[in-house]
């Protein structure tokens, strides 16, 4: 039985626009489980984003709890959620916030020194997941300006696991890349998610989608259904089609 890492009991989040509220999540009952590749889908303004923000302890529901293991995050201040993100979650882009006047380096310790303060540790860290993700020395000494789109959303994702979170939250995090370097960076968030890393990643691309084991299908802020892919591999045939067939379903 699956371990559940992550749930929302009646989550809504309503924002207010010219003085007529917009409700963009209406009472969305779900639960993440423990290694799982879940993928968020929709139309634009389906709500995918405001979701995995909500879920991710970097807005705050209007409505509803959000339980990770036995903590309900949706009650902590500012503060305390600040302290829940470092801790448990890791994050990954599409524009790549690499901080320009740092080396590669440099903005992944940033990054681990707000949780770890063993400098040692991390570097060490960090070396093991650079190596992981195909980075060179030489590369990590660079600044992001010096460095391609593919590496820096590559240094990115090093970035988002130096504190090894329970969840990597991904927002499209292949949209600003050409094809290739898209390809890339799936399949390192792949690698990362067959030796068990958890990961919840919004995208409206097909190619990306197919990369998960469960997609989530995100219509006016409800979750109409969901589909189950099984694991990963790049020659299951019929992957394409059932996902497919399941988007179409829904009006895709």
């Amino acid at each position: 039985m699956k371990e559940i890492i992550l749930k929302t009991e009646k989550l809504s989040k309503s924002f207010s626009n010219d003085g007529t509220m917009q409700h963009v999540l209406k009472n969305i009952d779900l639960q993440l489980y423990k290694g799982d590749f879940t993928v968020i889908m929709g139309a634009s303004g389906a709500g995918k984003s405001t979701l995995l923000y909500a879920l991710s302890g970097m807005d705050t529901p209007t409505l509803g709890t959000i339980t990770f293991e036995d903590q309900v995050i949706s009650d902590l201040s500012q503060d305390g959620l600040a302290v829940f993100r470092r801790k448990h979650c890791g994050f990954v882009f599409q524009q790549i916030y690499l901080v320009d006047g740092m080396s590669v380096m440099d903005n992944v310790l940033c990054a681990g020194l707000l949780v770890n303060k063993d400098k040692h540790a991390l570097v060490t860290r960090a070396k093991e997941l650079f190596q992981r993700v195909d980075i060179s020395e030489e590369t990590q000494k660079k600044f992001p300006t010096q460095i391609s789109g593919g590496e820096a959303q590559r240094a990115g994702i090093v970035r988002a696991l130096v504190n090894s979170p329970e969840i990597l939250f991904a927002d499209e995090p292949t949209g600003a890349l050409n094809s290739k370097t898209g390809l890339d960076v799936l399949d390192t968030l792949t690698r990362f998610n067959e030796q068990g890393q958890s990961v919840v990643m919004v995208t409206h691309d097909m190619r990306s989608a197919r990369r998960g084991n469960r997609i989530l299908y995100l219509k006016d802020g409800v979750v109409l259904g969901e589909c189950d892919l099984g694991r990963y591999s790049p020659d299951d045939a019929k992957r394409h089609e059932k996902l497919s067939a399941f988007l179409k379903d829904r009006g895709w």
